[in-house]
């Protein structure tokens, strides 16, 4: 299994900015598209964002215009950047396959809260 490991959360007041980075123990080109997940407080669980392998991307509508997912195949990375922070993006992020399989090992995550 490919290792994942989350990092870059933190506490941002509202219309901040954070990166999240996703690492992986091995080739996420060959895992395919990968995206960012996310469990809010009251459990509601979400793709934010996917990537496919070429690039290509998706976002919630909730997320979109302010969120921009991207990843470097050759660092075995996936990122995203977050804009324009609202209280409601509060929520327990972790990056995964899509769809999510077993090819992959879910990392510890990262947790971003936006308060003033």
């Amino acid at each position: 299994q490919v290792q994942l490991m989350e990092s870059g959360g933190g506490l941002v007041q509202p219309g901040g900015s954070l990166t999240l980075s996703c690492a992986a123990s091995g080739s996420i080109r060959e895992i395919g598209a990968m995206a960012w997940y996310r469990q809010t407080p009251r459990d509601v669980r979400m793709i934010v964002a996917r990537i496919s392998v070429d690039g290509s991307a998706n976002y919630a509508d909730s997320v979109q215009g302010r969120f921009t997912i991207s990843r470097d195949n050759a660092k075995n990375a996936v990122y995203l950047q977050m804009n324009d922070l609202k209280p409601e993006d509060t929520a327990f992020y972790w990056c995964d396959s899509f769809p999510v399989s077993d090819v992959t090992k879910r990392g510890q995550g990262t947790q971003v809260t936006v308060s003033s």
